[in-house]
């Protein structure tokens, strides 16, 4: 078996229909939503993440095939002052589980973190994606809280 992660290029049709397979798996599981992505999302993503420099994405192949991706997102911590990384998706097509592809993503977004200075990395995780969050831990990943009487931190989103 061979693996292979490679950084999407935004302006290579093959790696935008790889993501696209890639990130519709992910939005029509029950952990990703369970509906596909939209048609407007399928028609212009890859080319509003072409305009961004601040965005990248990991496509994971195993024998060539489509397997699993990371989308990536850098913010910024202002108490550090230094550059974030976000795991904003992070998805392994069904019959490619149980590999070990997400830690190999996460290596690859650690090293890539490293290089640019980033201070931390971030993601989300849903309360019952069990083996998600067992994964993130074994990588090393905890609750945020700046203060424990406080809590931990909480995901919240508005959306326009």
């Amino acid at each position: 078996m061979t693996i292979e992660i490679i950084k999407a290029d935004y302006n290579n049709e093959s790696h935008c229909q790889d993501l696209m397979l890639l990130l519709n798996a992910y939005a029509e599981d029950p952990m990703g939503g369970g509906a596909p992505l939209s048609a407007y999302s399928n028609q212009n993503l890859c080319n509003e993440l072409r305009k961004r420099n601040n965005v990248f994405s990991l496509l994971c192949y195993v024998d060539g095939k489509p397997a699993a991706i990371c989308n990536c997102v850098e913010g910024f911590s202002t108490f550090k002052a230094k550059p974030l990384m976000n795991i904003h998706d992070m998805g392994v097509i069904s019959e490619f589980r149980g590999l070990g592809l997400s830690q190999k993503l996460m290596d690859e977004v650690e090293q890539i973190s490293v290089e640019m200075g980033c201070c931390k990395i971030t993601l989300e995780v849903l309360e019952g994606n069990q083996v998600a969050k067992n994964s993130y831990i074994k990588f090393g990943f905890e609750g945020y809280e700046l203060d424990p009487e406080m809590g931990k931190a909480m995901f919240w989103e508005k959306v326009l």
